[in-house]
């Protein structure tokens, strides 16, 4: 049988065995005071602390979308840079595998050169950039790009799009 008490608010159990009780030992098990499963009183502050560690990972976690919109956002302004200065061939390593494949597969040439033979437009400052999952639109004055988040970090998969009413993007350069 348990007995519980409450002196100055805090619960007391003590287990109190009938003087007939069993031969050997005993065992008490239950959750009586709030433990956790390990069976270790919490203090009372405990519960505040890991509300407090909740808050901050989350408050953490609210900052990782805007820096991996600037990532994304410099990436496509490391692209339009080398488009600007007419490094085609740093532009082309900054374009995702697919997309890469496919504009060479198209203009039937190597990259650097299908990548200048299709006339881009001159982009200006980054207005914005949002991500969506592990895809990301950055948009420019004079252009948009559409990019993908690769273990190597953002890559370009679609450049020189404008937008078409009621349709999708229309991009002079894409990925398959």
């Amino acid at each position: 049988m348990l007995e519980r008490k409450l002196p100055k608010g805090r619960p007391q159990v003590a287990s109190v065995l009938p003087e007939d009780g069993p031969d050997g030992p005993v065992s008490v098990a239950g959750d009586v005071e709030h433990r956790n499963p390990a069976g270790v009183p919490r203090a009372p502050h405990t519960r505040n602390v890991l509300l407090l560690c909740v808050l901050v990972v989350a408050a953490g976690g609210c900052s990782a979308p805007a820096v991996r919109e600037g990532a994304a956002g410099r990436a496509g302004l490391a692209f339009e840079a080398a488009l600007a200065a007419g490094d085609h061939v740093r532009a082309c390593g900054l374009l995702a595998p697919s997309t890469r494949r496919q504009l060479e597969q198209e203009e039937q040439q190597d990259c650097a050169r299908a990548l200048a033979a299709e006339r881009l437009p001159r982009a200006g400052a980054l207005r914005d950039a949002t991500v969506y999952g592990r895809d990301a639109m950055a948009r420019m004055t004079g252009d948009t790009l559409f990019l993908s988040l690769f273990t190597d970090g953002w890559r370009i998969v679609a450049a020189g799009c404008t937008p078409e009413p009621e349709k999708p993007y229309r991009c002079l350069v894409r990925g398959a």
